[in-house]
């Protein structure tokens, strides 16, 4: 494997592996009840959607317009939708029977907080995916940076690799509340982080031709 192609993955895997920081700070505390639950899930979906719209809406609006840049974020819009499809979210049903309310109220209590729990954990593993699908195109980034020069790729990955950690939050979170497991947490967060170096062994084994004419 040629030296550039290892840098790149070696890049890939600084940034995506910040992924694990962020599951890290989520872990080492106790797992959350419902109300800090959403007021950090809350934190780092504004610290993702600042990025997105500071930065990368930025950054695409200037390389290739307006109008590109809006199709493409639909598309992704669209896309991600589409694969939801495949991961149904369960509706949470409160039970709103009286009389079995009545009969056992600390059954149905649990019960209510066993579906909910349910649903959490399928909104983690939603998220989890959605940032897998977010990092892969990022690896190819900084393959493609490292290609150019070394400086490039390693501000790509240094960049990359800071707003990866309130994305480690993000998936980490609802999977610690929900199976009450740090390994199951920190391994989904790891995951989607993986994505990343995916990304870069795609782009140096499937268009070789590319990145040779890059260099």
């Amino acid at each position: 494997m040629e030296q550039h192609v290892l840098v790149a993955l070696a890049l890939s895997f600084v940034g995506g592996l910040s992924t694990s920081l962020g599951a890290l700070l989520v872990i080492v505390n106790p797992s959350p009840d419902l109300k800090r639950l959403g007021l950090l899930q809350g934190f780092a979906a504004g610290l993702m959607l600042s990025i997105s719209f500071l930065d990368l809406a930025h950054n695409a609006l200037n390389s290739i317009g307006f109008l590109k840049a809006n199709l493409w974020f639909f598309a992704g819009v669209l896309f991600f939708g589409f694969v939801v499809k495949f991961i149904p979210e369960p509706t949470f049903v409160p039970t709103t029977d009286a009389s079995k309310k009545k009969t056992d109220d600390d059954g149905s209590g649990k019960d209510m907080m066993k579906k909910h729990r349910r649903q959490v954990l399928f909104s983690g593993i939603i998220t989890a995916v959605g940032i897998s699908l977010h990092n892969f195109p990022e690896g190819m980034a900084v393959f493609l940076g490292s290609v150019k020069g070394l400086r490039v790729g390693v501000n790509l990955a240094i960049a990359i690799a800071l707003h990866n950690i309130p994305e480690g939050v993000a998936v980490a979170l609802p999977l610690y509340f929900a199976t009450k497991s740090k390994w199951q947490a920190f391994k989904y967060a790891t995951l989607s982080g993986l994505a990343e170096p995916l990304g870069v062994f795609f782009v140096a084994v499937l268009f070789p031709s590319n990145y040779t004419s890059c260099s």
